[in-house]
């Protein structure tokens, strides 16, 4: 780990959303917000030039939606970016159908336009270790979505996963971060993550909100759980 400051780059089409964000995260020690963009072309120019650790970028915007442009930088060719920033969606409750189309284009993490700012805070910070946040409210609305039906064992099974692996899949799929899964489960935070590690491999995630849509998609997890 050094000490420099997380770089970020807010695109939103809305100029008070911008402000907003920019103000509560110049304000947070190691973070900095290197460059503010109105549609998701000027995102995508900002990125490249600038090389963000983190895009925090909205689904609705002009010239380029947010789901382009996280394809485009968090995709598998990265968009010419080279290090891919670690993109975090911004969202509302009205946007369910995008969901899916942000999970497989490489987006590893959701943010409510409405969310607190030490969420904010969080998130960003948590995109930037590669410990990408899904806030509960996010995870059981949205990924909840994807459910097709009580299908857990026979799933988890298929996958190869363990009995572990499967509780921890379930407690990412609902939200909690690797700290408190390892309160949780009484294992090292070293555990929690070498298990995830196999977990992504073995479902064929790139991180671990693909984990939890992989979970709600095939039942491992349910609204009930």
């Amino acid at each position: 780990m050094t000490d420099e400051p997380i770089d970020v780059v807010i695109a939103d089409d809305q100029e008070l959303v911008r402000a907003g964000f920019e103000m509560i995260l110049d304000a947070q020690p190691g973070i900095r917000v290197v460059g503010v963009a109105g549609d998701g072309v000027e995102c995508v120019e900002l990125a490249r030039r600038l090389r963000p650790d983190v895009v925090l970028v909205d689904i609705r915007m002009p010239r380029l939606d947010g789901l382009e442009v996280t394809r485009t930088l968090a995709g598998e060719r990265g968009g010419g970016v080279g290090d891919e920033p670690n993109v975090v969606v911004i969202t509302t409750f009205d946007q369910d159908d995008y969901v899916r189309d942000a999970l497989r284009y490489g987006a590893c993490g959701f943010l409510l336009k409405d969310a607190s700012p030490e969420l904010l805070v969080e998130a960003v910070r948590a995109a930037a270790r590669g410990d990408a946040l899904v806030s509960p409210a996010v995870t059981v609305r949205l990924l909840g979505e994807l459910q097709h039906g009580p299908r857990s064992e026979r799933d988890a099974e298929a996958a190869g996963l363990s009995t572990r692996e499967t509780e921890i899949v379930r407690l990412v799929a609902v939200g909690r971060t690797n700290q408190e899964i390892s309160e949780e489960l009484f294992l090292s935070l070293s555990s929690v993550k070498t298990y995830l590690a196999r977990i992504q491999a073995k479902t064929e995630a790139r991180n671990r909100v693909e984990i939890a849509a992989w979970a709600w998609e095939h039942g491992v997890v349910t609204s009930r759980s």
